[in-house]
């Protein structure tokens, strides 16, 4: 039986309405879409949000994670009520493993460098970076909203680790951003490997279902369909 509950979780530097191109697509095909507003305080404290919407759905759920919400969607996916994972442009760490253990050993994005201290514990992404290395494939005033209502990331959330992978008992997608200039698009494609997960892989920077939202719709939709 298809699913029709879609639970979205933002990354890091945005809040739910990073999915705003993509909720309304999703809704036209018949699909019931919520975004979670995490904290981005620590994994533990993202997950109980995803936890919270997930624990409202009536029927089984997808769970979609961009970016840091990927490791999000990983930990809460062991819900009993989330059938299917949906990974996009996101980190997917293994039991045990942490969101900065993930891509340790690749060679760091450009976007790194822009990440820089907000305040005690947390980071945020100047303006060039998120003009530079997070929407590169948006036009400038979208940029500078999504610069002016990004979510600080508390430091600890690259550490905290994962206690069991969801990944590894459930199906996976993943959209690996092929001009991704955040995360490598190299650990994206060989997490989606790893995950044996069903993948589409679109020329996009960090945020797809933002410059991409119908092809990033469709692929949610397919797998939504699947399970």
């Amino acid at each position: 039986m298809a699913v029709t509950n879609v639970v979205l979780v933002h990354g890091a530097f945005a809040d739910g309405s990073c999915w705003n191109r993509v909720i309304p697509l999703l809704s036209g095909k018949g699909l019931n879409p919520v975004a979670v507003q995490n904290p981005l305080s620590s994994l533990a404290d993202d997950v109980r949000a995803a936890q919270r919407v997930i624990d409202q759905q009536s029927a089984p759920v997808l769970l979609v994670g961009h970016s840091w919400g990927g490791a999000v969607i990983t930990e809460a996916g062991n819900h009993s009520k989330v059938a299917g994972l949906v990974y996009v442009a996101a980190g997917a760490p293994d039991s045990g493993q942490s969101f900065g253990a993930w891509w340790d050993g690749y060679e760091p994005a450009p976007g790194a460098a822009e990440i820089r201290p907000y305040g005690d514990g947390y980071v945020a992404l100047t303006r060039e970076g998120v003009h530079k290395d997070f929407v590169q494939d948006l036009d400038a005033a979208d940029a500078d909203l999504i610069y002016a209502t990004q979510g600080p990331l508390a430091t600890r959330c690259f550490e905290d680790a994962i206690s069991t992978a969801a990944w590894r008992s459930k199906p996976s997608w993943y959209v690996v951003a092929e001009d991704d200039r955040t995360i490598s698009p190299a650990v994206e494609r060989d997490s989606a490997v790893r995950l044996g997960a069903t993948t589409l892989s679109l020329d996009s920077g960090h945020v797809p279902m933002l410059s991409q939202p119908e092809k990033v719709a469709d692929f949610i939709a397919e797998a939504a369909a699947g399970l």
